[in-house]
């Protein structure tokens, strides 16, 4: 089964989706994870929306940084667009097969400094954990690592 979520967040915020559930037992792991501006071709922007499995202070105070070495780091979508032909409309997303059965943040910050906002669509597949996949999943998610 697909679990999808779509939403706008304004430059510098986040937001939580709720996934967890008392047992564990369903988990999660990311099909599609789309970026548009509010006003397409309106404004010259770089958007960076980041999907996180704790919430870090990247998480409460979003920055365009994107640095692969953090374990909490689910996935990435950079989005541009502009006003011009010579700016034709540019997405690139990069996320982790990682399985995970806890809430996951989504995170945004704007890097042209127009701070426009920005839509996002997110598809998670759901998967059917047993109870030590699920231990497994949820120890990974509160400790933050592989």
């Amino acid at each position: 089964m697909i679990k999808s979520f779509r939403g706008r967040l304004d430059h510098g915020t986040s937001t939580q989706l709720r996934l967890s559930t008392n047992k564990g037992l369903i988990g999660y792991k990311i099909k599609k994870f789309e970026c548009i501006t509010q006003e397409p071709g309106g404004h010259n922007v770089e958007h960076v929306t980041k999907l996180f499995t704790v919430k870090i202070d990247e998480v409460t105070t979003p920055t365009a940084v994107v640095n692969f070495d953090n374990p909490l780091l689910l996935g990435v979508n950079y989005y541009r667009d502009g006003t011009s032909t010579e700016r034709n409309t540019d997405e690139t997303i990069i996320f982790d097969h990682t399985v995970f059965n806890q809430d996951i943040y989504v995170a945004h910050s704007e890097n042209a400094g127009s701070n426009k906002a920005i839509n996002f669509y997110l598809e998670l597949e759901q998967i059917r954990l047993d109870i030590g996949e699920a231990t497994v999943a949820t120890l990974k998610d509160m400790r933050g690592r592989e």
